[in-house]
């Protein structure tokens, strides 16, 4: 059986979770759910690579964070992850202001490159923020607006929606290996 490979990038600020993210899915789909210890993946590491079987074949999943490599702009993916941090305004905003920017600019494929939003810490959604609540709705707006195939949002800590988060980024990233491709038909689906 053919083994193919697919590159994910995740993009977003500083401190955003993707690191814990990555870290709590590299524990394996029987470990998503529930209040876990988490091991943190080290950047050096990178790419996090997790293999998965599926009807149609085995495929290597090659998972690149920001940090590293240091020019993650050389990197030829598949799929983009766009994140965020629910509890922290200004990485909202960094969504349109600089992440959907660079990635227009830096890949040639960004026409076709399927694009997904990824809100992180919903654990950390709070009715005390000074900045107001990020709702999903909301979010999923921005995610509109610039044109995202798709908006999920999940607790790596809590493993809230890990699962879905899981299948959802799997089942677009398979789709880049069909000729139809991992875009969505019509505009941006919320999870």
């Amino acid at each position: 059986m053919e083994e193919h490979t697919i590159t994910v990038l995740l993009l977003g600020d500083e401190k955003c979770g993707k690191t814990t993210f990555l870290s709590r899915m590299s524990q394996g789909r029987q470990n998503l759910h529930g209040r876990t210890s988490i091991d943190l993946l080290r950047d050096m590491d990178q790419p996090f690579v997790f293999e998965i079987r599926s009807k149609s074949g085995k495929y290597r999943f090659e998972f690149y964070d920001t940090s590293s490599p240091e020019n993650w702009r050389l990197l030829h993916p598949d799929l983009v992850v766009i994140c965020y941090d629910i509890s922290q305004r200004l990485s909202l905003i960094n969504l349109q202001r600089v992440w959907i920017k660079e990635v227009r600019s830096t890949f040639s494929s960004a026409d076709t490159l399927p694009i997904l939003v990824l809100g992180l810490k919903r654990d950390l959604r709070s009715e005390d923020d000074p900045n107001g609540i990020i709702y999903p709705q909301e979010a999923y707006g921005k995610a509109q607006e610039m044109r995202a195939d798709k908006y999920m949002e999940c607790s790596a800590i809590t493993g809230e929606l890990m699962t879905e988060v899981f299948d959802d980024i799997c089942s677009t990233a398979l789709k880049t290996t069909t000729d139809a491709g991992g875009q969505s038909e019509g505009g941006c689906a919320i999870m």
